[in-house]
Order: structure tokens, then C-alpha cells, then sequence
């Protein structure tokens, strides 16, 4: 038997399943379809239980009755088609009711073999199911957007109705039943009331209270302690700062303490904070005494954006009112201001026309006025500050025994006069010496007193003001004004008027009387400096006289007569200073060869006399405006005004070489004079000590190239210099760190090769540049001081390392130069190296060239015997090449000769002849005839070497046999 065709009959049939159609279409809501589809499904026998589960604003819905939380969650994670949703239990089908459509039937069956067939036979029934419930979800969405838009609009509107009572004119208790009827639009308000709370004082004050049961309520006029409503419902909104909704026993659960119930215990209530940074500045509340009427969450959202609106507003109400209140106080500041302002500005007013007596009256001190008119304007002037219609002046006379009255006015009638001084009232102010005001009465008073003798000019004052004049500490006068009739009287104002007027007209006078003596003084000092006048300029044709004499001496050379130095420099900076006009300057600077030679073998007397012939030379070959000079001692300079190319001052300078290489008689001696000279011209940017620099170096260059002759100053010069400073700089950083080593050249017997001794030269271990030979830095050495230094340093490492016993035991040579025999401690301070080495003084040998023994030849021997008592030997370089005579050789304690490559390079060549003889005399001379050692110098070639070997030379050096290195040859 099919089973499919049994069970087709448990589908119901369609006539029934129109007929359910037909309902369903016109269901209204998501619920009524499912209970439809259950109650389909229900008829079919095999079918135990039937449940639609679907999904309704993201929550699990279902039916019939309310699902068990443990079947929603599992049919949520099914619904919502998760990885990990739940399968079907035994005897369970799902079914989606359509696809797309999250909606679920669940079917209880008995039969396993039914669910085929009643999914087959329900699956038109359930897809129309499907497609109504998803119209009736989309729908009810549509409408609950539709009442929330609403419920929007109107929560907006009634914001606005907040922010519109926020800036209407309105007083504060009609403002706050505006918001009582706004909030009641939202929601259910007919008890409401408004707490505000100040969180830093901790106090809290109700703005309004409307309450249908409690016809008491709070003072909403008096500021509270929250500590006094402790344990009420608002003192727990306020602290807790958060919303609170439900009835007293939800509250009090919520809460989590008993609840002090504070008037009619309500049926809902519902409080929110107003909060502002995260503090409790007040509360909006609202309640229900009414069964029925209650809040939900929408209602406690609303009046929390409600509330934050009201905290605006109440902030703007009272910032307004703050505001008017300040702007009202500051109106009646503004007001005392401007009063006072209105004074000063009098008073400023006062001062200022004051101020303006108080100038004229200082001009009037210098005005060129007669008297009478002096006084006349200072009349006018006081008369402009008060009553002065009776006015006048006194002054005490040199003696002050008289009172002058210079200016009195009285009545109209102006007049002047003199009077004893008596005990009047002038008097008065002048003996005490400030000033009086008074009416009849005080000066009755006065009288009775004793102060004063009434003695009146005219009829009596009826108020009189008298101010000293004072200069100082003196008082020199009163001025003085009086009334006559009741309607004039002074007062202590018009008293400090006339004070400060006082000073100025004292001031003035003095000014004037000043000037009348000074004008006197003046007149007799006129005919003093008139005399003196006379007396004075002859004095200054003298001066001036002695200061061209004074200047002429100090810008020339007393010696040669002609300009010094300091006029070189002034005439080259004025001469530079106008250098963009024509062609450039050009600066010759001489320097007479040997001139110390003459000095020291002449005498001083006969080189100034040299110096003098020199100078006569130079000023005929110049003509103005060119200068010649003598700058310092052997030193000379010319000044070429203008050289149109460096060709011209060439030619200047050949002149004067010739000029002065022409016979000179002096001390009876015949002398052939001759200078170097250095050229310089001057460029757009040179400077007067600029370009005497350069001719310097110039004159250097000439020196070094063989004297005699002149250089032009150029670029490379400048670098060279630059150069030499640099190197200087390196120099003693070398000498600080240590970096001159020696070198060793073996000294060979050229008989059987054997190495004897070595000889130590100085070399450089340059950081970067590496080795250096010393002709690439010894020069600058010497010239910058430091040349003794490094050969210090040279002696002192080369006896070390001899000293150690690889150096193996020959002799080693050091070169030592003049500069270090001028010292008489040269001996004892190489000893001392000697010592502190452990080298023995038998194998050092000191090398001497000839120069050395011209300049102090008895010191040099004196020197050279102490060396030789403790076994240091002396030797002669380059012997052959200096000045020295024979008779060194015999008269010196030498101990060994070097004859100098010059004359060792000719023996191999065609013409050799001569060096060959020269050679021979030498060895002869030295070892035969005084037992000296020979040591030839600078051997390259085996021909040079079997010569000096044929010719009786024992000991040589050179090339041929091995180049100086860093360490002794060992043999």
C-alpha cells in the first residue's frame, strides 16, 4: 500500500483550504496569520502540536501563547540562520513558510513518514502565508515609523515652545506653567514639579510644584539643604543622577533601600536629572495618583531631552536676569561715574585756565616789556581768575627796610609809591610768611592783637587777601587784593588761586630782575672778552703753529725725514677711500738686505747713516703725489697715487732697485746696497691694512726667491698665507699629540757594507696627508716658533728607541740647528734626555752645519767641549756649502765630517774633474791630516761609491745602499 496516497487524505481538503484562504487574506496583523497557519496544520491528523515562530523588530515572536525563553532562543539563532543554529528534535518538522521570509511552523507529528507529504500537501497554503506575513511585518513597521515621526514632530514642537518661553518677556512664575503645559502635551502631567539644585553649595530649591493631592507642598520661595529631604524619592534622583521610574515599591527595589516617603504615596512616578557635565543641577518630575495611568520607557527618554532643554532654559532665564542685573548696576556706576567725570572735568576745566594764567605769567617773566606794562598784564591776568578790582604789589628793597609799591590799583586809580616798613598789613605776611584772608572782623583782630598798625590807604577794607612772594626760601613781596563792600568776599578757593598765581609773578619778577642784572653783567663781560678776544687769538696762531710742528713730527721719521708709518696709513685711507675714481693705488714695500750685517760691523752711527742715504735715494724717485716712507727700522714703504697696470709699479720697483745698488761710502767702507721689495695694488675692496698685508707677503716671496729683486702680490700668495696659518694650527696640534717621528738612514763602511751608525731625520706622521719630509713644513716651524719644539720631541724619541736592543750598537746623528746653541743649557738638557733614555752618550752624535759656527763661535766651542768630556760627539754637515774657513776643522772638537752630496752627485759625471779634486782635498785635510771620520753623503750610484771607495773614504750614506725608514737598520 503507498503510504504518500494514505497520508494525502490527512491534508485538508480544498474546499477547506479556500476557505481558509479567504481569512487569510483579510488578517489583520502578523499574529492572526500565524494562528491560521497553526490552526491549518492542527486539522491534519498525524499532526500533534503546530508553532509559527518569526521575527518581529529584531525579537522572536510565537504562537500560540507565550513561547518559553528557552524555545525563543533556540528558534532565534534558527531564524536568524546561524552557523550553529539548533537542528529539528525527533518527531520535530521545520518548515519555512516562505523563502526570504523569516517565519518558521514547527510541527509535532507521530508518524515520520507523514512530514514529506504534509510539507507536499501545505506547501501552496504555507508560501501564501509567508508572502501575507511578510506584508503585515512590513506594514506594522510602516506604521510604527509613522507614530514615531509624529511623536518627533511633536517633541520638537514642544521644544521649541521651551526655547520660545526661554526669550519671551515673561516673569518667572508664568514661564514655568508654560513648561508644566508643554510637558503636559508629552505625557501625563498634572502633578509636576521643578527642583533646581546647586551641586557646589549642596542646596536645592523647588521652582514649581503642582500636585492635585498634596495641597501643602514644598516652599518654592525657600533655599533648602539637601541633607534635609535625605532619603525622599528627589533626594535620590538628585544624587544618584540618574532616571527613576515605577511605582514606591519598584523605586524603592531600583533604589535598593527603604524609600522615605515624603505626601500621597503615587501610583507611577517619574524623575529625571538635569545634568550638566556630568553634575545634578536639578530635576523634572511627574506622577500619577490615578490606577491606569502610568510611564513607560518612551515617556522617560522624552522627559530626559525634555529636561535638558528646561536646564537651557532656566540657565538662559537666569543668565538674563544676571545680565539685566548687572547691566542695571553697572547703568547707576555709570551714573556716579559721569557725576564724578561731570566734576572733574570742572575741575580739570579750573585747572587747565589756571594752568593757562599760570604760563602767561611765566612768559611775561622773559616778555620785553617796560615795567609798568609788566604789571599791567599780570593785573589782567589775576583779574581773570577772581575779583581784582583792588590790586596791587609790594616788593621789599635791597635793605628791606622799604616797602616799594612798583603797581597799586585802588578804586579804578592806578599809582605807584614807597613806604616805611611798619607793622601793617603787608608787613604782616611778610614776617610771617604766609598768607592771610580775612573780613573787617579778623582784621580788627589784629589790630586789638597787636600784629598790625591800622594805616589805611583810603577808606578801610572790608575783606583783604594777601600772598607772600617767595624766590626760594626768601619772600621778596606780597600781592595782595581787597573788597570794599559786602558783595566782595574772598574765600579759601580764591585763596589757592592766588597762591599758585603768586609763585609765577614772584618767579617772573625775579626772571626780570635777573635779566637786568645779567643784561649789566653782560654788558661789562663784553668789554672783557673783547680784550681777551685779542689776547686769545693770538694765542691760537701759536698753537696752531706748535701743532703743525707737533703733527709733522709725529706723522714723519725723525731720523731719514720722511713720513712714518701712522701718515702712510692715513694718506692710503684716504687715497682708498676715493679709489673708485681712475686707476688703483699700488704700495711698494722695501726691505734693505743684510742691513743688521752693517749695523752690527759698522756700528749704529754709520747705520744711520746708511739708513739715511737710503732714504735720499728713495724720495728722488718719487714724485708727488706719490709718498715714500720709512716704516720701521730696515723698512720702507712707497705710495704709486695711481698705476694704470701692475707693468707701472713693476717698473717703479726695478728703478728703485737700481737706485739703490749704486756705491755708498759709509765709516769709509764702500757699500753696494740692495733691497727686496714686495708690490701690491689695490683692489675695489682693500683696506689700508689689507693691502700693507699683502705687500708684506709679497716682500716675503722676494726674500725667499734670493733678495735683491721684487714680487708682485697675487692670489696664490694670499693662499699660500692662508695656508701657513692653517698649518701652524696643525703644527701644534702635532706637537700635542705627539706625531713627529724619526726616520733612520743607515751610515754603511763601504769597505765590507757593515752598518755603523744612523742618522735621524725628522718626518711628520700627518693624520691625513701621511708622511711628510720637513721641507714641506720646517720652514713655517721656524717662522712660527715652534721649530725647537719639535726637534725636542725628535731627540727625545729618537734616544728611546736607539736605546732599546734591537737598535743594535752603532752611533746615531741628530741634526741640531743654530737656534738650539744660542741657548746655554743646550748641553745639560740633552744630557738629561740621555739619562731619562738609558741611551749612552758615546753613540750619540750632534751634527752642526756651518752657519752654526759663525754666529757665536766661542759659545758653540764651549758648548761642543762640555758635550765631548761626557762622550757626545759633534760632526760637520754639508761641509763645503757655508762660509766657514778651514780653520774650524782644527780649532772645533769635531769628531767626524760630512762631505756634502752636492760634490758626491758630480764624481760620476763627464765633467766631475773638479768635485773629484775637491773630494780628495777634503779626506786628505780631514783624515790624514787631523783624524777626522769622513762620512760622504747622498751615494746612489756604484760608480759614486767605488770612487769615494778609491779615493780613501771610509764611511757613507745614501740611496744606493738604503732609504731612511722608521726603524734602525738591523745590519
Amino acid at each position: 500500500m503507498n503510504p504518500y496516497r494514505e497520508s494525502h487524505a490527512t491534508i485538508p481538503s480544498e474546499a477547506d483550504q479556500l476557505a481558509w484562504l479567504g481569512r487569510l487574506v483579510v488578517a489583520p496583523t502578523p499574529q492572526a496569520v500565524a494562528e491560521l497557519v497553526v490552526e491549518l496544520v492542527r486539522r491534519c491528523p498525524d499532526c500533534r502540536d503546530a508553532r509559527v515562530w518569526w521575527l518581529e523588530h529584531g525579537e522572536c515572536r510565537g504562537t500560540p501563547g507565550a513561547p518559553d525563553a528557552q524555545d525563543a532562543a533556540r528558534m532565534l539563532a534558527v531564524l536568524r540562520d546561524e552557523a550553529d543554529a539548533p537542528l529539528p528534535a525527533d518527531g520535530e518538522l521545520m518548515l519555512w513558510l516562505a523563502p526570504g521570509v523569516p517565519a518558521v511552523l514547527c510541527v509535532l507529528h507521530g508518524d515520520a513518514e507523514a512530514g514529506p507529504a504534509l510539507r507536499v500537501g501545505l506547501e501552496r497554503c504555507l508560501v501564501l502565508a509567508g508572502r501575507q506575513l511578510q506584508q503585515l511585518l512590513a506594514l506594522t513597521e510602516l506604521h510604527d515609523s509613522h507614530r514615531q515621526l509624529e511623536r518627533s514632530e511633536h517633541l520638537l514642537r514642544a521644544l521649541f515652545s521651551i526655547v520660545d518661553l526661554a526669550g519671551a518677556d515673561l516673569d518667572m512664575p508664568e514661564f514655568l506653567r508654560g513648561i508644566h503645559a508643554i510637558v503636559g502635551t508629552l505625557m501625563y502631567a498634572e502633578n509636576f514639579f521643578i527642583v533646581r539644585h546647586d551641586p557646589d553649595g549642596g542646596t536645592t530649591r523647588f521652582l514649581y510644584y503642582a500636585d492635585t493631592e498634596d495641597a501643602e507642598g514644598p516652599d518654592i520661595v525657600r533655599e533648602d539643604s539637601l541633607e534635609a529631604m535625605r532619603g525622599s524619592l528627589t533626594w535620590h534622583l538628585l544624587t544618584l543622577g540618574r532616571p527613576l521610574m515605577g511605582s514606591t515599591e519598584q523605586l524603592a527595589a531600583q533604589i535598593g533601600v527603604p524609600l522615605d516617603v515624603m505626601g500621597p504615596d503615587s501610583v507611577d512616578w517619574l524623575g529625571v536629572p538635569m545634568l550638566r557635565g556630568g553634575r545634578t543641577h536639578g530635576a523634572l518630575v511627574v506622577q500619577s495618583y490615578r490606577q491606569g495611568i502610568g510611564y513607560s520607557d518612551e515617556d522617560r527618554a522624552v522627559l530626559g531631552f525634555v529636561a535638558e532643554h528646561v536646564l537651557t532654559a532656566l540657565e538662559r532665564r537666569r543668565n538674563k536676569d544676571e545680565l539685566e542685573g548687572r547691566v542695571l548696576q553697572r547703568t547707576r556706576e555709570l551714573a556716579a561715574a559721569n557725576r564724578e567725570l561731570q566734576e572733574e572735568v570742572l575741575e580739570r576745566q579750573r585747572a587747565e585756565r589756571l594752568q593757562s594764567v599760570l604760563f602767561r605769567l611765566a612768559e611775561l617773566g622773559t616778555a620785553d616789556l617796560d615795567e609798568e606794562a609788566f604789571y599791567r598784564r599780570v593785573h589782567a591776568e589775576v583779574g581773570s581768575l577772581l575779583d581784582a578790582s583792588n590790586f596791587y604789589i609790594a616788593l621789599l628793597d635791597e635793605q628791606r627796610q622799604w616797602l616799594d609799591f612798583p603797581y597799586f590799583v585802588d578804586a579804578g586809580v592806578q599809582s605807584s609809591f614807597s613806604l616805611p616798613l611798619e607793622r601793617s598789613l603787608t608787613a604782616y605776611v611778610l614776617r610771617t610768611g604766609r598768607p592771610f584772608l580775612g573780613s573787617r572782623r579778623e582784621l580788627d583782630a589784629l589790630a586789638h592783637a597787636g600784629e598790625v598798625v591800622p594805616h589805611h590807604i583810603g577808606k578801610p577794607s572790608a575783606c583783604w587777601l594777601g600772598v607772600p612772594l617767595r624766590t626760594g626760601e626768601t619772600v621778596i613781596g606780597v600781592v595782595a587784593v581787597q573788597g570794599y563792600g559786602d558783595q566782595t568776599r574772598f574765600d579759601a578757593a580764591d585763596q589757592e588761586l592766588l597762591s599758585f598765581a603768586a609763585l609765577q609773578i614772584a618767579n617772573s619778577i625775579h626772571r626780570r630782575h635777573a635779566a637786568a642784572a645779567l643784561l649789566q653783567a653782560n654788558l661789562q663781560l663784553e668789554h672783557r672778552v673783547e680784550g681777551r678776544t685779542r689776547e686769545l687769538r693770538e694765542q691760537i696762531v701759536e698753537r696752531e703753529q706748535v701743532q703743525r710742528q707737533l703733527r709733522h713730527e709725529v706723522m714723519h721719521d725723525p731720523l731719514t725725514g720722511l713720513p712714518n708709518r701712522g701718515f702712510l696709513r692715513e694718506r692710503l685711507g684716504e687715497r682708498l677711500a676715493r679709489r673708485s675714481a681712475g686707476a688703483p693705488c699700488a704700495l711698494l714695500y722695501l726691505d734693505v738686505d743684510r742691513f743688521k750685517v752693517i749695523n752690527d760691523s759698522l756700528g749704529h752711527l754709520a747705520g744711520d747713516a746708511f739708513l739715511q742715504a737710503v732714504a735720499n735715494r728713495l724720495r728722488s724717485c718719487v714724485s708727488a703725489p706719490d709718498v715714500a716712507a720709512r716704516l720701521s727700522g730696515d723698512e720702507f714703504a712707497i705710495l704709486l697715487d695711481a698705476v694704470a697696470e701692475p707693468a707701472v709699479a713693476e717698473r717703479m720697483a726695478h728703478g728703485v732697485l737700481q737706485a739703490l745698488r749704486q756705491p755708498l761710502s759709509i765709516g769709509g767702507r764702500e757699500l753696494e746696497p740692495s733691497a727686496s721689495v714686495g708690490i701690491a695694488i689695490a683692489a675695489q675692496h682693500e683696506r689700508p691694512d689689507a693691502l700693507l698685508r699683502d705687500a708684506d707677503i709679497a716682500l716675503y716671496r722676494a726674500k725667499q726667491l734670493g733678495r735683491g729683486r721684487y714680487a708682485l702680490f697675487d692670489e696664490t700668495m694670499a693662499r699660500s698665507a692662508v695656508d701657513e696659518l692653517a698649518l701652524e694650527v696643525e703644527l701644534r696640534h702635532a706637537l700635542q699629540h705627539g706625531e713627529f717621528v724619526p726616520y733612520f738612514q743607515p751610515i754603511f763602511r763601504l769597505d765590507d757594507g757593515e752598518v755603523v751608525g744612523h742618522e735621524a731625520l725628522l718626518r711628520w706622521n700627518h693624520p691625513r696627508r701621511g708622511v711628510l719630509p720637513p721641507g714641506d713644513f720646517v720652514r713655517v716651524a721656524q717662522d712660527c716658533g715652534q721649530l725647537e719644539a719639535i726637534d725636542w720631541q725628535l731627540y727625545g724619541k729618537v734616544c728611546e728607541r736607539m736605546a732599546l736592543p734591537d737598535a743594535g750598537k752603532g752611533f746615531v746623528t741628530i741634526n741640531v740647528s743654530p737656534l738650539h746653541l744660542r741657548h746655554v743649557d743646550f748641553d745639560r738638557r740633552l744630557l738629561q734626555l740621555l739619562a731619562d733614555s738609558g741611551l749612552p752618550p758615546e753613540r750619540l752624535l750632534i751634527e752642526l752645519t756651518e752657519d752654526a759656527l759663525l754666529e757665536d763661535p766661542v759659545q758653540v766651542r764651549a758648548t761642543l767641549e762640555r758635550l765631548r768630556a761626557v762622550g757626545v760627539q759633534a760632526a760637520l754637515d754639508d761641509f763645503g756649502t757655508g762660509y766657514s774657513s778651514l780653520g774650524y776643522l782644527h780649532t772645533l772638537p769635531l769628531g767626524k765630517l760630512k762631505i756634502d752630496q752636492m760634490f758626491v752627485r758630480e764624481l760620476d759625471t763627464a765633467g766631475g774633474a773638479g768635485a773629484n779634486t775637491v773630494v780628495a782635498a777634503i779626506l786628505a785635510l780631514a783624515t790624514r791630516a787631523l783624524g777626522i771620520d769622513v762620512i760622504a753623503e747622498g751615494i746612489e750610484t756604484g760608480a759614486q761609491r767605488d770612487a769615494l771607495r778609491a779615493m780613501g773614504c771610509e764611511f757613507g750614506q745614501g740611496f744606493l745602499f738604503s732609504r731612511p725608514g722608521p726603524q734602525p737598520h738591523d745590519g
